[in-house]
Formats: structure tokens, C-alpha cells, sequence
């Protein structure tokens, strides 16, 4: 018996890593080579690419497919459609595929990425970042950023707990979980862990 929960209709391919308490819902196909990390749950209709790596504590929604060149830190946040891609200039005459033509995509730690959202390949989601449903990312996200729009911009922060901070100069409290943030000189929010 597996220490993991796969539904009846979904495909896990022989030489994928799935770990302890994942689930994986209706319709899925998990391809071999993937590492699909612990308390992790997939959707309806999720696709994990060959050679994706996961995180512990993830969760992605119904009809999210994630391809070889993305990697998915812990409890990264994935809404329902939300689209990843791995070719920068794909085209069907002259196909591109192989590990070689893949484009890094990182999304780090804790980063959640709204229902429909693009995220274009080659690019680093950071740490704890918030992607607007419908946003087209194009460019590194800062940790912590509020990202909306198409191209996505970053128009204010969110606390590691989710809350949307409001705006300001200096430190600034989280209203809901009392997390403490500075912004740096670099334009960046670091959270201040010195209590």
C-alpha cells in the first residue's frame, strides 16, 4: 500500500517519485522522472512534464500543466489554468525538443500564482511573491512583489502570510500576522527578522 493517494482515472508513469500524503486528482498524468514532493495535491486534469521537480507542500489547481524547465519550490501556489511555458520562440516547422531547449523557469518558495495566469519561461518567480489572476509574467518577479497586469507590473507587496500590504516609505507591520518588512535600498522588500 502507497503512502500517497492517486485517483482512479489519473496516470502516474512507472520511475516518477511521489511523496508521503501527495494527492493526485482526476484525470492527472504524472510522467516519469518527475519528483513530486511531500503533502503536495494536484487537481483535476494537472500535467507534470518528465523531469520536473516539486516541492513539498504544493498545491496546484484543476487544469495547470507544468513542463520540463520549471521547478517548484516548497508550498508554491499554482490557480486553476494558469499556464507555464519552456520554449521562448516555439515553432511547429522547426520543433524544438530535448531538455536542451528548455528555459529555466524557478518559482521559489511560497509564491502564488492566480487562476489564469502566464508565466513566460526563462524567468524566476521570488520568494513569497503574489501573480494576479490573468497576469502575463515577463521578467523576474521580486520576492514579495504584488504582480498584476499584462505585461505584469508590480504594483505593492504581499506578506509572506498573503496579506497586501499597504503602501510605504519605510518598515511597515503586517495587520494580520505581525510579520515585520523593510525596503531596501535596492527597491526590494526584505522581511526584517531581527525582533
Amino acid at each position: 500500500m502507497s503512502d500517497f493517494f492517486v485517483h482512479e482515472s489519473a496516470y502516474v508513469d512507472k520511475g516518477a517519485v511521489i511523496g508521503r500524503g501527495s494527492s493526485i486528482w482526476h484525470f492527472s498524468h504524472i510522467m516519469s522522472g518527475t519528483e513530486l514532493g511531500e503533502e503536495c495535491t494536484l487537481g483535476q486534469n494537472v500535467f507534470i512534464q518528465s523531469n520536473v521537480k516539486i516541492g513539498n507542500y504544493c498545491k496546484i489547481q484543476n487544469n495547470v500543466s507544468v513542463y520540463e524547465g520549471v521547478i517548484l519550490e516548497d508550498y508554491v501556489f499554482c490557480g486553476p489554468s494558469m499556464v507555464f511555458t519552456n520554449i521562448k520562440d516555439p515553432r511547429c516547422k522547426y520543433p524544438q525538443r530535448g531538455s536542451e531547449f528548455y528555459a529555466e523557469t524557478l518559482v521559489k518558495e511560497g509564491a502564488s500564482i492566480g487562476a489564469n495566469a502566464t508565466i513566460v519561461c526563462g524567468n524566476t518567480i521570488g520568494r513569497h511573491s503574489f501573480i494576479g489572476s490573468g497576469a502575463v509574467v515577463t521578467s523576474d518577479v521580486p520576492d514579495y512583489a504584488l504582480m498584476v497586469g499584462v505585461p505584469a507590473k508590480r504594483v505593492g507587496w504581499a506578506c509572506e502570510c498573503g496579506e497586501i500590504l499597504p503602501e510605504f516609505d519605510s518598515g511597515i507591520q503586517c495587520p494580520r500576522c505581525g510579520k515585520k518588512y523593510n525596503l531596501h535600498e535596492n527597491g526590494r522588500l526584505i522581511q526584517n527578522v531581527q525582533e
